[in-house]
């Protein structure tokens, strides 16, 4: 076992103890930081949340808010960790204790009661504090006093306040008894941090690497490989070893289902797999890059994946997810596949023998399978340029955010002179893996961009797949939202005199 050490609240702790299978969680607990707590195990509630130091650019870094239930405490080996402790100041010889603004809002402006998901909303709210992009849009009083927000105010924009807070930033964290007005309250009360703020100050340094690292206990191993050259060695001798980057899935298996497995490899550092690069025929995506690495890098560029973003999970999960790691899983209702699959990308697959480029509507072969053979890891999804005029991703669930599908629709449709030159539609929730909607792209491919046109391919969708009655939804329901989602695609992207007719 290599020494492990993790960086907590500005000292250096050492994890030796802490297992493969030991959560970040558990072990910052043990070490006494007892502020965050495990609510939902699944990712869900953020009562778990403490901010990392992540790469942000050439020379800087980001805090991030994370997930502490999830990732096993050995993945931060050489990491940065804050936790809702170590946001203020503590009592010293000459100085009372001070809390961080963000303390302070909640405090003053009833942000708590039981207190059980205060840590977590604190560090979710201190990493929206220092996100660099921040800036106020309101009148500087307002935002330095705190004054209460109307809707009537931010009617363009309910979800940010005058001070540039994205209430998404909270979007997965939750409180059942303090209600989420004074929550929202001292969101938009916080100002600028202090030129002096330390943790401010501590964003104008690279984030540390992720060093190589080996633990081995109760006989079980985790390996961040050093170079991909390693990390298809390891596979090549075990090709059972479980692929994690933000552990966003696999922490669930650890912690629902009791999975052990004997051997988890983290391809979280190698460079490799975190490139992004926007060329002239298409964009490459890095398979380990996190969810919101890849929405900052991309900046707006594709119009569909803005609109799944916001739906995927929550900011939270989004911090730590990839989409190497969303399309490994082979989940049916994994909400990146029918985006990509309206996007017509395709995975490139790596192995010790070189790389293959697959389409993804080729990729799933069943239930949770795929093409991918034994050691072939996703190095990157590629998506062709240029994209389709109009597209739109629909997400039918239970609850508007931080939750998941029962049904999604991706959709790009390409109109030249009234007539659809390309169209793609992928879904999730409807078969057991993500599919194509062939039968309602042969209706709308070559054929006149009116109504008519696509209330029979409407029609054609509703009878895609092959969807099941579970708690979620019933099959009935989930043909009919098929059907539904074409028809709104049709309302938003209709040509005007054509809408005013159907009116």
């Amino acid at each position: 076992m290599s020494d492990i050490r993790v960086t907590v609240n500005g000292r250096a702790r050492s994890c030796d103890g802490a297992g493969p299978h030991t959560r970040l969680l558990d072990w910052l607990r043990g070490e006494g930081l007892t502020g965050a707590k495990e609510g939902c195990a699944e990712g869900e509630c953020g009562a778990c949340a403490v901010l990392v130091a992540r790469p942000d650019g050439e020379g800087r870094s980001r805090w991030t808010a994370v997930n502490a239930c999830l990732p096993p405490a050995v993945a931060f080996d050489g990491q940065e960790v804050v936790t809702a402790e170590g946001l203020g100041t503590a009592p010293g010889a000459c100085a009372p204790a001070a809390l961080h603004p963000v303390q302070q809002e909640m405090a003053v402006r009833g942000g708590s009661q039981c207190g059980y998901c205060t840590p977590g909303f604190v560090c979710s709210m201190a990493a929206e504090y220092y996100r660099p992009e921040r800036e106020a849009s309101g009148p500087a009083d307002e935002v330095q006093t705190g004054t209460e927000v109307t809707g009537e105010e931010h009617a363009a924009d309910h979800e940010c306040g005058p001070n540039g807070f994205d209430l998404h930033a909270l979007s997965g964290n939750l409180c059942r008894c303090t209600g989420y007005r004074p929550i929202r309250d001292a969101a938009y009360a916080l100002g600028t941090p202090a030129d002096a703020d330390p943790l401010l100050q501590r964003q104008e340094r690279p984030a540390p690497p992720a060093p190589p690292t080996r633990v081995e206990a109760g006989g079980a191993r985790f390996i961040r490989p050093g170079s991909l050259e390693e990390l298809f060695e390891l596979l090549e001798r075990a090709p059972e070893a479980l692929l994690v980057a933000g552990s966003t899935d696999a922490g669930v298996g650890v912690n629902i289902h009791h999975a052990r497995p004997p051997l988890t490899l983290a391809v979280d550092g190698l460079e490799q797999l975190r490139t992004l690069e926007v060329r002239q025929d298409g964009i490459e995506i890095g398979a380990a890059l996190s969810l919101s690495e890849v929405e900052r890098g991309l900046a707006g560029r594709v119009p569909l994946l803005d609109q799944l973003f916001p739906q995927f999970a929550s900011r939270l999960i989004r911090n730590a997810a990839t989409v190497g790691g969303n399309l490994g899983t082979g989940s049916p209702i994994g909400d990146s596949a029918p985006a990509l699959l309206a996007l017509g990308a395709s995975v490139v697959l790596a192995s010790a023998g070189g790389e293959r480029e697959v389409p993804l509507d080729e990729y799933f072969t069943g239930y949770r399978r795929s093409v991918r053979r034994p050691g072939e890891i996703i190095r990157a999804v590629r998506i062709p340029l240029p994209l389709a005029r109009h597209t739109a991703f629909h997400k039918i669930a239970k609850r508007r955010f931080d939750d998941i599908s029962s049904v999604a629709v991706g959709i790009a449709v390409q109109v030249d002179d009234g007539t659809v030159s390309s169209v793609r539609i992928g879904l999730g929730g409807v078969a057991a893996t993500p599919i194509r909607a062939h039968g309602a792209e042969r209706i709308l491919s070559g054929a006149p961009w009116h109504r008519d046109t696509v209330v029979a391919a409407a029609a054609a969708l509703a009878g895609e797949g092959t969807p099941i009655d579970d708690h979620r939804a019933s099959a009935r329901y989930r043909s009919a939202m098929l059907e539904q989602a074409l028809l709104k695609f049709w309302a938003q992207n209709a040509p005007a005199a054509d809408l005013e007719v159907s009116r």
